[in-house]
């Protein structure tokens, strides 16, 4: 199957968003940003990825689209006319199914009409039509409760195909589902695209899994995150059905990896627009445990020191929401390098790799104090203290100078956890208080 003939680059955008952005207020301190200035645009015939790791404000984006929640600034036009409110030709398919558990697949995928005032003939119809059209003829009167994730999305898809959108959005519509049922969900709905038996013209899906966005889509929208934002357009020239295992499949998706991981600035962690560095910068959510286990993956064979991230994700079964914060956390420790979708392991990872347990606190105490400014700042604090204590308090509120409180929480968790594991410095959860507490 080949779509080229359902391209129309000359067409009239059927959504273009422009200037959109969207913040929540926060108690005590600034507003929380999650989108800044996104600009795209969806025409007749394509299926367009919004591809970026969570929280990068791809899925606040699709419910803004959709008419569930409006931008704090900028606008979203359907053909060319601001959006007021949620538009009847534009149908949204969710992660978590969203079924109602006491109605029948058949009242399920009826609910859009009925809420349109569609007569119960008509609406009867329809549904059994749709739900024909994916693949569930024969369960119409079955309960969400006896049906497997892979047909409960099909229901889901359904609901969405039954009132005839002309555009379909699709939040992370697979990732809920086995390998397996994921696959097959995925070509099934590839195959009825191609054949045109679906009254929608284009797609737009959020995912954060690299290949399904090559698999599928023929633009893809790379998103940075804190706040979320368009980093980079890559357009897929492949034509369908997509190989995996094709070099030229390859090497779109070690391209996007590169993008991924190439540009420092563009990922750099930011709230309110800002980067945040020195004592204020947001730490990565990883424990040692994962740190530990990614150097030791990399160190082994076949990689000895440096993995291509594609493969790698592909060997350890993870997915880019997974593998990256480990990755650059390894980086930010300096243990390890990111360049161009490799992963690579610096002299101080080569020898974490081969220490024993003792040896691997040391070593991770003096990353930890040479590359992470707070872990310093409050290890300076507690040697300078007669009692060698300090409220955590303090550490907090010094944050919070500078970010969210819930940021500011997350930080001293993320370093304190560390610390933990080098014995650099420890923290009592009671008095919520931090000591040396001996940790020579």
């Amino acid at each position: 199957m080949n779509f080229s003939h359902r391209l129309h680059p000359a067409a009239p955008a059927l959504i273009e968003v422009r200037g959109l952005r969207q913040s929540y207020d926060k108690s005590g301190a600034a507003p929380l940003l999650v989108l800044d200035r996104v600009d795209l645009s969806l025409r007749s015939g394509e299926i367009v990825g919004l591809l970026g790791r969570s929280g990068s404000g791809k899925s606040t984006l699709l419910r803004v689209i959709a008419g569930l929640i409006r931008p704090s600034e900028g606008e979203v036009a359907f053909c060319g006319t601001s959006l007021a409110r949620a538009p009847a030709d534009i149908a949204m398919v969710f992660q978590s199914f969203a079924l109602f558990p006491w109605l029948t697949v058949l009242q399920n995928v009826e609910l859009g009409l009925e809420a349109r005032g569609v007569h119960a003939a008509q609406r009867r119809q329809r549904a059994l039509a749709a739900i024909d059209l994916i693949g569930l003829d024969g369960y119409e009167g079955a309960y969400p409760k006896e049906l497997s994730g892979g047909m409960r999305q099909r229901v889901g898809l359904a609901r969405a195909l039954v009132v005839q959108p002309r555009v379909l959005l699709m939040d992370e519509p697979f990732s809920a589902l086995d390998v397996l049922t994921a696959e097959t969900l995925r070509t099934d709905l590839l195959d009825l695209w191609s054949e045109g038996r679906m009254p929608i013209e284009a797609m737009l899906m959020v995912t954060h899994n690299i290949e399904e966005a090559v698999l599928m889509c023929d633009r893809i929208l790379i998103f940075g995150s804190n706040p979320g934002r368009v980093i980079d357009e890559i357009r897929i020239e492949l034509p369908q059905p997509r190989d995996r295992l094709d070099p030229a499949f390859r090497d779109q998706v070690d391209r996007i990896y590169a993008r991924m991981t190439g540009s420092p600035r563009a990922s750099a962690p930011r709230e309110g627009g800002i980067a945040r560095q020195g004592l204020a910068m947001e730490l990565p959510q990883v424990s040692s445990n994962l740190i530990a286990g990614l150097i030791e993956a990399v160190a082994a064979a076949p990689y000895h020191g440096r993995a291509d991230l594609p493969a790698l994700a592909a060997h350890l079964r993870m997915e880019v929401d997974e593998l990256f914060p480990i990755a650059e956390s390894l980086q930010l420790l300096r243990l390890a390098e990111l360049d161009d979708g490799d992963l690579h392991l610096s002299e101080a990872g080569r020898r974490f790799a081969d220490d024993d347990v003792d040896a691997r606190k040391r070593l991770f105490a003096q990353q930890l104090a040479a590359c992470v400014p707070l872990a310093g700042h409050i290890r300076r604090v507690l040697d300078e203290r007669a009692a060698h204590q300090a409220p955590a308090r303090r550490f907090r509120d010094e944050l919070e100078d500078h970010m969210s409180a819930d940021y500011a929480a997350a930080t001293l968790r993320a370093v304190t956890a560390w610390a933990r594991y080098a014995e650099y410095f420890a923290y009592d959860e009671d008095a919520d208080r931090f000591s040396l507490d001996d940790p020579s």
